[in-house]
C-alpha cells in the first residue's frame, strides 16, 4: 500500500506529518498535542509511533501528552537522547526500518542543531527534513557550523531529484524574497516565487516541495554553482565559505 501523509499545521508556523503506511502510523515531530490529536480523530486512526527529528521545543512539545493518550512509541536521533523526550528507541544512521513503501532510512543532518536527523522513505520517493533542508530555505545554523550544514544538504541534494521534501515550516514566502536577492533574474525561481505567493494567497501549505525544484531555486543548494559565486563576487570560494554567505545574508535580511 502506498504511503497516506497528511500536512497538520501546529503552533503559528510549524508541521507535523501524520504518515500512515503497511506499518501502521507514525508522526514525524509533534509541536504540539491538539491539532494532531483532531487530525487522527477526523480519520479514525490511531498512532503507533512519534518520530523525532531534533530535540527543539517546537518539534517536541506534543510528544508527552501523544504518548498519555495513545501508548505510543517515540523515537528520536541517539545523538539528541539526553535533550529529547524518553525514547523507546534511539537512532542512528543504518537503523533502516518498515516495509514496503513504509521503510524509512534514518540520515543524520547535522548543522541547524548537533544530532538533527531527517527522515527518508525511498520507495515513497519522500524525505522529512524539519529543520534541515526547507522549501527555497534551510534551517538557521544554531549548533553546528556551515560547513556541517553544507555537507548535510549535499546529502540531502543527491537524493532522486523527484523527492518530495517535507520540511518543518512555512517559511517558504520570506525565503523567497530572500532568494531573489541573490539570483534575481534565475527564471525558475522567478516562477516559483509567483507559485508560493498564489498558494499562500489561498493559505495553502507550500510543502512539500520537490527536490528538483530546490535544485534550480533554493540558493543554499546552489553555493557550488559558479553563477552564484560570480553574483557573491566570490569566485574562488570554497562551496561551504559560498554558503556560509549566504546563510549570514539570509540571517540579516
Amino acid at each position: 500500500m502506498p504511503l497516506e501523509i497528511i500536512t497538520v499545521p501546529c503552533l503559528s508556523d510549524n508541521y507535523a506529518y501524520l504518515v500512515k503506511g503497511p506499518d501502521g502510523v507514525c508522526l514525524i515531530d509533534a509541536p504540539e498535542a491538539a491539532p494532531i490529536i483532531k487530525a487522527l480523530e477526523d480519520r479514525g486512526w490511531g498512532l503507533d509511533v512519534i518520530m523525532i527529528t531534533h530535540h527543539h521545543h517546537d518539534h517536541v512539545g506534543g510528544v508527552s501528552e501523544l504518548r498519555a493518550r495513545y501508548g505510543c512509541k517515540v523515537m528520536g536521533p541517539k545523538a539528541e537522547e539526553a535533550k529529547l523526550p524518553p525514547l523507546d528507541r534511539a537512532l542512528e544512521e543504518g537503523m533502516n526500518g518498515g516495509t514496503d513503501a513504509g521503510y524509512v532510512v534514518p540520515m543524520m543532518v547535522p548543522g541547524h542543531t548537533l544530532g538533527h536527523m531527517a527522515f527518508h522513505f525511498p520507495n515513497a520517493g519522500a524525505v522529512f527534513t524539519a529543520d534541515s533542508l526547507m522549501a527555497l530555505g534551510c534551517g538557521r545554523v544554531f549548533e553546528g557550523t556551515p560547513e556541517m550544514m553544507w555537507d548535510s544538504l549535499s546529502k540531502l541534494a543527491a537524493l532522486p531529484p523527484e523527492t518530495k521534501i517535507y520540511s518543518g515550516h512555512e517559511y517558504t514566502m520570506s525565503n523567497a524574497k530572500f532568494a531573489l536577492s541573490i539570483e534575481p533574474e534565475n527564471p525558475s525561481l522567478k516562477s516559483r516565487c509567483e507559485a508560493v505567493a498564489a498558494a499562500r494567497s489561498e493559505g495553502r501549505p507550500t510543502v512539500p516541495s520537490v527536490l528538483s525544484e530546490e535544485l534550480e531555486t533554493n540558493p543554499f543548494l546552489r553555493a557550488n554553482l559558479p553563477q552564484v559565486k560570480e553574483a557573491l563576487d566570490m569566485p574562488d570560494a570554497s562551496d561551504a565559505s559560498v554558503f556560509a554567505e549566504i546563510r549570514t545574508r539570509k540571517d540579516n535580511f
